[in-house]
């Protein structure tokens, strides 16, 4: 048995994910680039954990959980390319480090499952494809992440 706390409540882990998340990404000011370089990092980890156990169970799960949720399609259609590896020169890894560190740390916690971890950053994924997908310049990767109000 769990000895209370947050993992006893799912919900109530994710809402503590994402009240965490929304904080720290605002209080540093994060930009666009760096929160999607860390939110791709744990979905791919996590995708890799449920892999391995979908492969031995035989189990299926819905789209939603297994695959980037879709976005606008005017925006996909953007095209515009960015040198990757400027990109990477300038980006901020100890605040990567931090956004990292907040998101392993909460939901180890939380105790999330796989699903919900997955279901939680696809969330934040899909937030974060939609801004990169408009962006227009490598100026716009790293500008804030603007995260809605009702968030």
């Amino acid at each position: 048995m769990r000895d209370g706390g947050l993992a006893e409540n799912p919900v109530d882990g994710l809402v503590t994910l994402q009240e965490r998340t929304v904080n720290l990404v605002n209080q540093l000011n994060m930009p666009l680039v760096e929160v999607s370089l860390v939110l791709q990092k744990h979905i791919n980890q996590l995708m890799a954990t449920l892999k391995q156990h979908l492969d031995a169970t035989g189990q299926q799960v819905p789209a939603t959980v297994h695959t980037p949720w879709p976005i606008d399609s005017d925006l996909s259609e953007n095209g515009g390319s960015f040198a990757l590896e400027k990109v990477l020169d300038i980006i901020d890894h100890q605040r990567m480090d931090i956004l990292d560190t907040l998101l392993r740390v909460t939901l180890v916690e939380i105790d999330a499952s796989v699903i919900d971890a997955l279901l939680a950053l696809r969330q934040w994924e899909h937030l974060a494809r939609t801004q990169l997908a408009a962006a227009s310049g490598p100026g716009q990767l790293f500008s804030p992440l603007d995260i809605p109000e009702d968030w």
